[in-house]
Order: structure tokens, then C-alpha cells, then sequence
């Protein structure tokens, strides 16, 4: 175990760049920004949407397609469910039969389908390269450096890890590993109000990884903590940038990372809307700035998102902060119904890596698999899922 003080610091090095955007090159500790070993089809292929039927319909029940609610409408199409990341890992292990699980999403929740389905499921990413940026925000390495820090402090025995379920299979098996457990946007205060219950030497604290914002929203704004309670661990500063004091204050020790899309809304973004849309009602996604969702008229989860706009009365105004192509979504389906939906940032943002996946690498992913040969399986070794699953298990036992 490394010996952390403030006299010597921690040898911080930049974290590697795991998620290579273009796609090219390879990470030998990574599966993402590999190249597809095969060539795509052409996008401009007119053929497409037939030749992804005709491949989707050759495989029958062999296949299950899951579509994450941020997709192209042209991947969409095509999935047998759609939802968010944990809903969707869920709706796979409840298809045992199916021995291709082909998830249109990012990396790391084909890794949780992976650990959550049976040994002989096997998951196919279409585009290895389909990362996300906050997953990648947090590494094994920083995270044990980070636990170092907490040992040094004399605090670890005290804190209770509690991961996003945005977060690799290794932050997952870590969090397992300590005790601790995954949460969604949607059930983070069931999991704080758990983790602070587990009691230990000295009062509990909570290691919230790897979004800051989710994690300062719920203990804010849903548990009544203060702002104090909270302090950021920046694993690119020695010793996160904190004191062994301040981490002995603290309530809630937030990982620095956040969401790309998410991140991007501003106080100025409410303000504005408010301002050209009078009666607008401003519903965000709590990944968001602190300041976004204290400004926000409703905050909720993607499927809350959904359900609050599905319940909205005919000819009401929203302002939506989440990914643009559910938002785009959302206005088409509810055009009819008279409700004014829009993005609620004037530029337009789309999760850039979730958008990697598009009808090409589906077609060329299904085409694959029709003719017998497996491409871009994702596999979680042994002992990093135990850990995982355990840690996922924690979240479904939660009251």
C-alpha cells in the first residue's frame, strides 16, 4: 500500500486517454478505440434499413436488441426494448434464451449486461469506441490511489463507496469490494440513505463516484445535507487536492467527474428559456450543475423525464436538460398532444459517443452474427464481475 502524505506527494499522472474518439489506433488495457475488424457498410447505403431486417429477422430469437433511450432514431427502430442503462441490462438477463444481446448503447453498460446475463449470452457492443466520458473519468488505478489517500487520513474504515451505475465493471468490482453499492439516477437517495446506515468507527462518509453532480444533487437537494457536507476529490492533484482534515469533515467525498452532455447546461440556459417561453416548465436530468437543478422547476431521471411529460396536460411548454435525440423524440411523439417540448440549451448536444453507434455498425454487427462469426464481444473477467454483481446486488436489495 502506498504511504500518502502532504510532505511527499502522490506521483499524479494525467489519466490515459482511454476513450479514443476517432476510433482508431488500439488500447492494449482498453477495448474501446479499437478498429471494427471488418468494413461497414457505406452510410449512404440505401440498403441498409432492408439489409438490418433481413439480418435482425435471419437471427430470430437469437438476437435481443437493446436501445438506450439516447440513440438514433435509425438504431432505435430496430431495438426489441428501449430504456436507460440499468433497465436495459435487466431486460437481458430476463432473456435467457437469447444468445446474442446486441446493446446499442456504450461500454460500460454492455459490461453490465455482460455481468448480469448468463455465461452462455454473449453481448456484442456495434462500435467498440462507444465509451463514455464520465466513466472514463474515473480509472482502477485512481481509485485505489484515492482509497490510499482515505487510509492515510484514517478515515477508509469509514467510508462507504457508492458508484454510479455510469461507471467501468473495475469501479463497480471496487465498490463491491469495500462494501459498497451501485445506484441510478432514480434510486441514489435509497442508496445514500443505505450507505450512511452502515455505521463503523466514527461517523460514516460516502465515496460518490464518478459524477459529482448526481452525487451533490441528491445529498443536497433530497437529503438536506448543506453544501459543506461535500468536497470534490480530484485524482489528478495529490491527495485529490484536499487536506486529511477537510476529508475528515466531509459527509460526501465526490469523485471530479461529471457528465459531457449534462455538463453543458447552465443557470444562463434556464434564465434564457424562461425568458423567450413564457409559462415554460424546465425539467433537467439530475446529472446537471447543482445550480442548473436548483433552478430547474422538475429534476428526474431519464424515465422520469418520460413519465412527467407523458402525464403533462395538452398545451403545456417545456424546457428539457438532458441528451437531444431523447428530447427530439420526445417533441415528435408529443407534437399531437399540443405540448411544446424543446432542448433546453440553445446549441444543439448530442452524447458524441453514444452516437457512434449508428446503422452501419448495427447492420454490420447483425450481418456478422447471421453468418456465424461473433464481433466485439464484450467480456468481463471472473473476478472483476463477482465483485461487480456483488455491488449490483447491494442495489436491487435496497428497500
Amino acid at each position: 500500500m502506498r504511504v500518502v502524505t502532504t510532505a511527499q506527494p502522490l506521483d499524479v499522472q494525467p489519466t490515459p486517454l482511454a476513450l479514443l474518439l476517432l476510433g482508431r489506433e488500439a488500447d492494449p488495457k482498453s477495448e474501446r478505440g479499437v478498429e471494427c475488424p471488418g468494413d461497414l457498410p457505406a452510410p449512404s447505403d440505401p440498403d441498409l434499413v432492408e439489409r438490418a431486417r433481413a439480418a435482425k429477422a435471419a437471427l430470430g430469437d437469437k438476437v435481443f436488441v437493446l436501445g438506450h433511450h439516447y440513440q438514433r432514431d435509425e438504431v432505435i427502430e430496430f431495438a426489441d426494448v428501449t430504456g436507460d442503462s440499468f433497465k436495459l441490462a435487466r431486460d437481458a438477463a430476463a432473456r435467457p434464451d437469447a444468445e446474442y444481446i446486441v446493446f446499442c448503447g456504450v461500454h460500460f453498460m454492455a459490461e453490465s449486461a455482460d455481468i448480469l446475463t448468463g455465461d452462455d449470452q454473449q453481448v456484442i457492443l456495434p462500435d467498440l469506441a462507444a465509451g463514455c466520458s464520465m466513466a472514463d473519468m474515473a480509472t482502477a488505478e485512481q481509485v485505489a490511489e484515492c482509497w490510499d489517500v482515505l487510509t492515510e487520513a484514517g478515515i477508509a474504515e469509514q467510508v462507504v463507496p457508492v458508484s454510479y451505475m455510469n461507471s467501468s465493471a473495475d469501479i463497480k468490482a471496487f465498490t463491491g469490494k469495500h462494501g459498497g453499492t451501485i445506484c441510478t439516477s432514480s434510486n441514489a437517495k435509497r442508496a445514500l440513505d443505505w450507505a450512511f446506515e452502515q455505521g463503523g468507527p466514527g461517523p460514516t462518509k460516502v465515496l460518490f463516484l464518478p459524477d459529482q453532480h448526481l452525487g451533490r444533487n441528491t445529498a443536497v437537494r433530497d437529503m438536506g445535507l448543506s453544501l459543506d457536507d461535500c468536497v470534490v476529490y480530484n485524482p489528478h492533484k495529490p491527495n485529490g487536492g484536499l487536506t486529511a482534515e477537510q476529508l475528515r469533515a466531509a459527509k460526501m467525498i465526490l469523485w471530479r467527474g461529471h457528465c459531457s452532455v449534462h455538463g453543458r447546461f447552465s443557470l444562463e440556459s434556464v434564465n434564457d428559456v424562461r425568458a423567450r417561453i413564457p409559462g415554460v416548465n424546465v425539467l433537467v436530468h439530475p446529472e446537471c450543475k447543482h445550480e442548473v437543478v436548483a433552478a430547474a422547476d422538475y429534476v428526474g431521471s431519464t424515465e422520469y423525464i418520460i413519465k412527467a411529460l407523458e402525464a403533462a396536460p395538452r398545451g403545456s411548454k417545456w424546457a428539457i436538460g438532458t441528451e437531444l435525440n431523447l428530447v427530439r423524440r420526445l417533441a415528435n411523439r408529443f407534437a399531437a398532444e399540443d405540448k411544446e417540448i424543446v432542448f433546453l440549451d440553445k446549441t444543439v448536444c448530442f452524447c458524441s459517443t453514444m452516437n457512434r453507434i449508428d446503422l452501419p455498425h448495427l447492420v454490420w454487427a447483425l450481418e456478422s452474427l447471421a453468418a456465424g462469426k461473433v464481433v466485439n464481444r464484450i467480456q468481463v473477467d471472473r473476478e472483476t464481475e463477482s465483485f461487480a454483481k456483488l455491488a449490483l446486488e447491494r442495489m436491487l436489495a435496497l428497500p
